[in-house]
């Protein structure tokens, strides 16, 4: 998870993002004419009949099958265990998950990270970006399987998918799970942290894709049972808006508070890029980066709560990026 300002984690050694890229899987706007699209999976099953309602029963499932899972760190055997659970249920819902692998330059030298991708064609090809990270911060001396940290976000964009698949759109919405959000070490000193967006920031200025992406919303630590989601100062104050006001319209203004927070997050590469990007975290969650970040502190009626919010402000915010 995202560190809030003046909030230092161990000390340690920071290093920069390493840049080699895996040929294989890369976003649509990434790969040049003629180029393969690699490892992308769609297994021959036929989805279930769905609704567009988000379903928070399902997230929540999606939430306690990564958490079964035990601790996720970047580059480690049970990621890749959590990554091929997310791509099996994104498929099973009929939808193609594109991998995004580079490596990077970790305090403990290189590890190759995978984001997960996918898209929601619209009837624009400019892009609306969902993302939230799948990967846990790196204990050695505790279990920490990060519920809300980690879970919650993954989970939420699965069902997410699902619920927003049948609906028109305008924008081409791209759906994104980033690997290596946490720090292996220290959050403050350095780039050791963020992994994955800042590469997928990266790849797609030197893909000259940035144009395209017109706007970027954040989902972490959103499972929190007692659910306060405050303003972030570093999000983009519009995007801030039109979300609390959906979640006013739909009764939801007791979990989105008028409160103010600063977080640096997977927002931060697209901020700097020139994106409008927002951060949907609820910080104010004690056992945040202990043992008991498990499912007894969680809820399915958060899930919901952000599930329904989203699905609310989404036209809004279409609305407003296409004017």
């Amino acid at each position: 998870m995202a560190a809030p300002r003046g909030v230092t984690r161990t000390a340690g050694l920071a290093v920069g993002l390493g840049l080699a890229v895996a040929a294989v899987g890369l976003p649509f706007w990434y790969r040049t004419p003629g180029a393969s699209g690699g490892a992308s999976h769609t297994e021959p099953q036929t989805p279930a009949p769905a609704t567009d309602a988000f379903d928070a029963a399902r997230a929540f499932e999606h939430l306690r099958q990564l958490v079964a899972i035990g601790p996720r760190p970047a580059g480690s055997p049970a990621l890749h265990q959590a990554r091929a659970y997310l791509t099996r249920q994104l498929a099973s819902e009929g939808f193609t998950v594109e991998e995004q692998t580079f490596t990077a330059e970790s305090p403990f030298g290189p590890v190759d990270m995978t984001n997960l991708i996918v898209t929601l064609p619209g009837r624009r090809t400019d892009r609306l970006l969902i993302g939230g990270h799948y990967d846990t911060k790196l204990f050695p001396n505790q279990t920490f399987v990060g519920a809300s940290d980690g879970a919650s976000s993954a989970a939420l964009l699965v069902e997410l998918a699902r619920a927003l698949k049948d609906r028109p759109r305008d924008l081409t919405y791209e759906l994104i799970w980033f690997d290596g959000e946490e720090a292996f070490v220290d959050w403050q000193k350095g780039l050791d942290h963020t992994y994955g967006s800042r590469f997928y920031v990266q790849a797609a200025r030197k893909a000259h894709a940035l144009a395209s992406l017109k706007a970027m919303i954040l989902v972490d630590m959103i499972g929190d049972a007692n659910l306060q989601i405050r303003r972030d100062t570093n999000s983009t104050a519009w995007l801030n808006d039109v979300i609390w006001a959906a979640a006013r319209r739909i009764g939801q203004d007791q979990h989105f508070v008028d409160f103010e927070t600063e977080v640096e997050d997977d927002h931060q590469p697209f901020i700097e890029a020139g994106v409008p990007a927002v951060d949907l975290i609820d910080l104010d969650y004690p056992q945040w980066h202990t043992p008991q970040d498990d499912l007894t502190h969680v809820s399915a009626r958060s899930l919901q709560i952000v599930g329904d919010v989203l699905v609310a402000a989404l036209p809004d915010i279409e609305k407003r990026l296409i004017r």
